[in-house]
C-alpha cells in the first residue's frame, strides 16, 4: 500500500468512526466517550479523537454534565447536534 492509499484509508476509517458515533448518540440520547465506545464498538480512544473533530465541524457538542465513566472517574457527556 502506498503512502497515499493509507492516508485515504485512515480517513475513511475516522469517517466511519464518525457516523457510528453520532448514530449512537442520535439514537440513544446524550452519553460520555465510554458508553459511546461500549455502544459502537470502538475503544475508548477511538471515540475521543473523534468527539473533537465531531465537535469542531459542528456535529457535536458537550451538554456540560459529567458522567460516571466506566472506571467511575467522571467525563463529559456528548450530545448531537442538526438531528
Amino acid at each position: 500500500m502506498t503512502s497515499h492509499e493509507a492516508a485515504e484509508s485512515a480517513t475513511d476509517l475516522a469517517e466511519r468512526h464518525k457516523k457510528m458515533i453520532l448514530e449512537a448518540l442520535r439514537k440513544h440520547g446524550p452519553m460520555g466517550k465510554d458508553s459511546i465506545a461500549t455502544r459502537t464498538g470502538l475503544d475508548g480512544v477511538q471515540v475521543a479523537r473523534r468527539m473533537k473533530e465531531l465537535e469542531t465541524a459542528g456535529l457535536a457538542e458537550p451538554t456540560g454534565k459529567r458522567v460516571p465513566s466506566a472506571t467511575g472517574r467522571s467525563e463529559r457527556e456528548w450530545r448531537a447536534l442538526g438531528m
